[in-house]
């Protein structure tokens, strides 16, 4: 391999140590799932705000019925009802209980809740056959939710439940890292937008779709453009792009070729290249650097070389970005499926889907003649890291997750 190619491992480190995350912004919660904590985040209110009862019953002094059994029962006058949301004036007094409803506030005197199935009313007086000890099917103050407990650190992304925990310990807007906004860019002559009539040889341009699926998966802004090989239009498309967006992906043109024009426009416009060729396959015609400030991936026009650049090295590049902590798709342990080979000077990437054998996952490499096939197919990415030239079957291995 060429002495002008870097490793995978070297690019990657590249790409995440010149990218840093974006400003941050203040959204309301509930259009902050997905987004990264710009700060750390603590509890606003305790959650929930005073004991409450976990169970339908009667509220008691534990000591009043601490002896009641089937056989030796305990008779207490009934004295009014505490529902959900409402705060009952009446306190529990020795010898007195209190009708109450799951998620009632637990009326003062009283410190246990008995279930009203080892219960029974008579007119204005409850009988209960078993005891209840301090605390009882009482859910405590606080107990889910602290007031200044710390909740998310800054950096952490926001699923759906911790913006349920957020929203139990008081916040309505937060502060998170802003999102990229991406250009996404495909050129070449016989590249067409979806939609547009097709001609003999022609073809849609699905490099650039799955490229804008892949970034709106995660909550990114795209806007779409197809350039021909025209050296003058790609300046001016570029150009244009990095006034009003915070990444540009390019797709096509990214080799040496007479019409891969990418790499030779942008030596024009006087990017900051950081690199541009990696010991990777599929995928190393990939370049990354920086266009008036603005981070730049160029990357190859076959879509698995396509696809590979950018879910190993762009991707993580965007994640930095939008401020994740950890800017890598999501992997789980497999077992090799079969024995598959790699070339020992460079990193090699292989599609494949996951099967369970024997109560075991196993993944199994895609071999389908069609490029686009196995990618739609995909349901995860395995490497075989420089330095190796196989991985023998039976394997126990981490796969990047695509689905």
């Amino acid at each position: 391999m060429s002495s002008g190619f870097i490793g995978y491992q070297e690019a990657l480190k590249l790409t995440l140590s010149n990218i840093e995350p974006l400003e941050s912004e203040e959204r309301f919660l509930k259009e902050s799932v997905n987004y990264v904590a710009a700060e750390d985040l603590y509890a606003l209110v305790n959650s929930p705000s005073a004991a409450t009862s976990l169970k339908d019953g009667f509220a008691v002094r534990a000591q009043d019925i601490g002896h009641a059994t089937p056989s030796v029962q305990v008779e207490l006058k009934l004295r009014g009802v505490a529902a959900a949301g409402s705060i009952n004036p009446k306190s529990v007094e020795p010898r007195i209980a209190m009708r109450i409803l799951t998620g009632a506030v637990i009326p003062e005197g009283a410190d246990a809740v008995v279930s009203e199935e080892y219960t029974q009313t008579k007119d204005d007086h409850v009988i209960v056959f078993k005891h209840a000890e301090p605390g009882r099917n009482i859910l405590p103050k606080g107990c889910d939710v602290a007031v200044d407990e710390l909740l998310i650190p800054g950096g952490c992304c926001l699923s759906p439940a911790k913006i349920g925990i957020l929203t139990a310990a008081g916040h309505d807007k937060i502060s998170v890292i802003r999102k990229p906004r991406v250009a996404i860019i495909a050129t070449g002559d016989e590249v067409l937008l979806p939609g547009q009539p097709i001609r003999e040889g022609k073809l849609f341009a699905s490099n650039m779709m799955t490229l804008d699926a892949w970034c709106k998966r995660y909550g990114m802004q795209t806007s779409l453009a197809v350039v021909g090989d025209d050296a003058e239009n790609i300046k001016d498309k570029l150009h244009r792009v990095t006034q009003e967006h915070d990444v540009i992906l390019t797709s096509g043109g990214a080799w040496t070729g007479d019409r891969d024009l990418v790499a030779r426009t942008l030596a024009q416009l006087e990017w900051r290249k950081i690199y541009h060729r990696i010991r990777i396959g599929p995928g190393k015609g990939i370049g990354f650097g920086f266009l008036k400030g603005t981070p730049a991936f160029i990357l190859p026009g076959g879509p698995p070389s396509n696809l590979i650049a950018f879910l190993k090295l762009a991707l993580p590049g965007l994640l930095k970005l939008a401020g994740h902590a950890n800017p890598q798709l999501p992997t789980r342990l497999a077992r090799l499926a079969e024995t598959v080979k790699g070339q020992s000077d460079w990193t090699q990437f292989i599609l494949g889907r996951f099967e369970t054998r024997d109560d075991l996952i196993c993944f199994q490499p895609l071999k389908y003649k069609s490029r686009l096939k196995s990618m739609a197919e995909a349901e995860g990415l395995l490497s075989i890291p420089e330095g190796a030239d196989h991985i023998s079957v039976g394997t126990e291995i981490m796969v990047s997750l695509l689905d």
